[in-house]
């Protein structure tokens, strides 16, 4: 089922790095709103109220309808980029693309990994390889996750994209022959014995390696010129 939310904006006639500075001190981002038949508009929107909506949602495939200047009509649209601060939790600018209803979209869905495999229960590992799937469908046929059951999986076994069930109406874009998840055997403990016994010797090596660099050159090796007394 497709999952939609809402947000403000304001529409913004000025742009330029000195204007989303002043913006961002102002508790505001800049963003832009854009599509196949839609003009640029460069927008405003409440920083905290951006931040604290795109923490609540899974981004990249979440239909946010933007109302602009309190317009009756809003938009549809998918956020494709959010640019972070490089060390503070803010956001420096968004970018939204407006969709086409009855027009198929490629989007990203997240996948939710459901039971425990019966190789985990043995002694497995479970790999998870695959944390997202390609799609394309139409907007209102966005699937929330893709839902991956693994509980029968045995030591060994594995799961391909090949494998997945996607529901009516939703293509699968990613490589069939993906390996999305497997359950493989447990480590011996005579390979770990054997990778920590390694790992000493290569200490102790690089200890004599370390002490013969300061004893004197022996038979063979040249002697360095000294100055002469005198």
């Amino acid at each position: 089922m497709t999952v939609k939310t809402g947000l403000a904006a304001i529409r913004r006639h000025e742009t330029g790095k000195g204007v989303a500075r002043r913006l961002r001190a102002a508790g505001q981002v800049p963003a832009v709103l854009y599509g196949k038949d839609q003009e640029s508009i460069s927008l405003t929107l409440d920083a905290q109220e951006a931040l604290s909506l795109f923490h609540s949602i899974s981004v990249e495939n979440t239909i946010v309808n933007v109302r602009i200047d309190d317009d009756k009509e809003e938009l549809e649209t998918l956020v494709r980029e959010i640019q972070m601060h490089a060390y503070r939790p803010d956001i420096v600018h968004v970018d939204f693309y407006c969709i086409e209803r009855g027009v198929a979209l490629e989007v990203e869905i997240p996948a939710n990994y459901n039971g425990t495999p019966q190789g985990v229960r043995e002694g497995g590992v479970l790999e998870v390889i695959l944390h997202e799937f390609r799609v394309k469908c139409l907007p209102s046929q966005i699937p929330e996750s893709i839902e991956v059951d693994i509980s029968h999986l045995d030591i060994g076994d594995s799961i391909h994209a090949s494998e997945i069930s996607m529901d009516a109406g939703v293509e699968l874009l990613t490589d069939p022959g993906q390996t999305v998840c497997l359950v493989s055997a447990p480590r011996a403990e005579e390979e770990i014995e054997e990778e920590v016994e390694e790992g000493e010797e290569g200490v102790e090596g690089a200890e004599d390696g370390e002490g013969a660099e300061g004893e004197a050159p022996g038979d063979g090796a040249p002697e360095t010129e000294g100055d002469s007394d005198g």
